[in-house]
């Protein structure tokens, strides 16, 4: 061991450069060699995923089967009902999670793994369709299979040609053309995306209305425009939003009054004790309304650089409030 940590060390830079290029170098020419795979086989799997009533059942062992996990994630998040089932387990109970209206979806790159020769009589007597990734059209598993696609590679990048990585890489890249494939066939949105990632920050984007993070009622500063300056002043101190909002009786928006307003009052020299909110207030103000996205609340207050944005009805009159700390708050800025 001491003598192989020496070597280690030993090896210059360059080497292992030179390594890391060679193994990236044979999993690109592997999926070079894909694309004269994306044929009618690969229709014939995307229409056989796409008439299952049930769901993608995905299994593999070893390597494959950690691929396996990452493709039923992949499909499930596109659009595409799936699971990963682990094939031992199948054997011993496992199975009965499939059902005659779903579809399987098996990776083994020997097409001979045993865990997976082992179901395929059940999953026959299923009536279940079978599609199977293999890198031997001449397998078990391949000549079982109803829909076959072959990821065969010509090396591995492991030096001892052993280890599963161009063949992994492979097989990995083919479940998401077939997942891409699906998530197009079905006109999968962005947002049908965002449903099924609400935790994340496409998700916010995508799903959080204005509505949803606004200041409403007591919260809301506000006052009419014959209030006093210091009024004003004191509303803003004490709603903590850096504004206050000018409204009429009706609660129409007649204009507004921030930090930034006050910043202009004191430079133009207006005494603060005798001013109404009239004379200096913005008139009008930035609106948007409660049913629009937060995200589009983000890009408004981007453009022209402000930190809050009053919220308005149809008819203008005054419903809310949205500061920025309230989007960076949800995760969505």
């Amino acid at each position: 061991m001491r003598a192989f940590l020496f070597y280690v060390s030993r090896m210059d830079s360059d080497a292992l450069k030179r390594m890391g290029r060679k193994a990236l170098e044979i999993e690109r020419n592997a999926l070079d060699g894909l694309m004269a795979r994306i044929n009618d086989e690969f229709v014939h799997a995307c229409r056989t995923m796409l008439q299952c009533e049930g769901r993608v059942v995905v299994t593999g062992m070893g390597k494959s089967g950690h691929i396996g996990g990452k493709l039923a994630a992949t499909l499930a998040s596109t659009g595409t009902p799936a699971f990963f089932v682990h094939p031992g387990e199948a054997s011993h109970g496992d199975l009965g999670m499939i059902t005659r209206q779903d579809a399987v979806l098996a990776l083994s790159y020997s097409g001979e793994t045993h865990e997976l020769t082992a179901i395929v009589p059940l999953i026959k007597r299923l009536g279940v369709p079978l599609i199977a990734l293999t890198g031997r059209p001449d397998s078990t598993l391949a000549k079982a299979a109803d829909v076959h696609l072959d990821v065969s590679v010509a090396q591995e990048a492991c030096p001892l040609n052993l280890a599963p990585t161009a063949s992994t890489t492979a097989t990995l890249a083919m479940g998401d053309a077939l997942a891409v494939a699906l998530l197009e066939a079905r006109g999968f949105s962005e947002e049908d995306f965002a449903l099924a990632h609400p935790g994340g920050t496409l998700g916010k984007r995508l799903l959080l209305r204005i509505r949803d993070l606004m200041h409403t009622g007591e919260r809301i500063p506000k006052v009419t425009p014959d209030a006093p300056l210091t009024r004003a002043l004191l509303e803003m101190t004490r709603k903590g939003l850096g504004l206050t909002a000018v409204v009429d009786a009706d609660g129409t928006v007649l204009g507004v009054y921030t930090d930034g307003d006050l910043r202009r009052t004191l430079d133009q020299g207006v005494d603060l004790h005798r001013a109404n909110i009239r004379e200096v207030m913005t008139r009008g103000g930035r609106h948007v309304h409660a049913d629009q996205l937060a995200a589009e609340a983000v890009n408004l207050m981007e453009k022209h650089k402000i930190t809050a944005l009053l919220v308005v009805d149809g008819e203008q009159k005054l419903v809310g409030v949205l500061h920025l700390h309230d989007l960076l708050r949800a995760g969505v800025y």
